[in-house]
């Protein structure tokens, strides 16, 4: 009977040291709740739906004055018997997210346009979410063909200033990413 205790000890022992291991992992994960492609005047857009939380380290960054980029993928592809995957449609867009001590601002900034919130909270409502973001053009998509299309969201290291990519590398903390979304996509016969 000790040999008994003396396992079920050690078993809550090693699973309360792994437990807040396991808890920290999937804190630094981002969700794709659901990803969708809608017809638009040239094509299709993309819409997307993420959930992630930002952890302490990150927060502390961001109210510092470090700016975080999220940068969303997609892909589209077509599967191909006699040959590797045709790769149609491959682009990135990237969302900075600063803050702004003299205004008290959370700002939003992608390409041109800018956006101000008064909460952490309220802008990453914005970039959780994906919308009208035109993907694929007509003339590149072949009406019948069955295609595969990809999302995915991640932090992006790469466009931070230098010191923190070196912090960033080493640090789990700065490490938030979801997995690849994958679902099919077939163009309709009378979508030309």
């Amino acid at each position: 009977m000790t040999d008994l205790r003396l396992f079920l000890l050690k078993w809550i022992v090693a699973a309360g040291l792994i437990w807040p291991e396991l808890a920290s992992a999937q804190a630094n994960t981002i969700y794709v709740q659901r990803a969708s492609l809608e017809a638009d005047h040239l094509g299709w857009a993309l819409d997307a739906r993420f959930e992630f939380v930002l952890n302490e380290s990150l927060e502390d960054a961001i109210n510092r004055g470090i700016p975080l980029y999220f940068t969303t993928n997609f892909e589209l592809t077509r599967s191909r018997w006699y040959w590797f995957d045709e790769e149609t449609v491959r682009v990135a867009q990237s969302i900075r997210l600063s803050y702004q001590p003299l205004t008290r601002q959370y700002r939003l900034s992608s390409g041109g346009l800018q956006l101000g919130f008064p909460t952490l909270v309220d802008a990453l409502k914005v970039i959780k979410h994906v919308n009208v973001w035109h993907t694929i053009d007509r003339a590149v998509v072949v009406p019948g063909n069955v295609y595969t299309a990809s999302v995915r969201m991640q932090l992006d290291t790469a466009l931070m200033p230098k010191p923190f990519q070196i912090d960033a590398v080493n640090n789990r903390d700065w490490r938030l990413a979801s997995d690849w979304k994958r679902f099919e996509f077939v163009v309709n016969q009378h979508a030309k």
